[in-house]
């Protein structure tokens, strides 16, 4: 399914965003997700994707 990802087009095996972290590398990263800009907490993250959604990943920076 087409998905935009930080704002590149992704296509993606994934039905949920679970699935698309797990899919994209970020299986145990620390991270936020947003998907069509609404928060997801990472225990609602299973809940389906729909084509031409927009998911935003955000990892925590370290420094000062």
């Amino acid at each position: 399914m087409q998905i935009t990802v930080n704002g590149t087009a992704t296509e993606v095996q994934a039905q949920t965003l679970a699935d698309a972290l797990d899919e994209l590398g970020y299986r145990d990263a620390k991270v936020a997700t947003a998907v069509n800009e609404s928060f997801v907490p990472a225990t609602a993250r299973d809940a389906p994707l729909s084509p031409g959604d927009r998911i935003e990943i955000v990892a925590p920076r370290q420094g000062g």
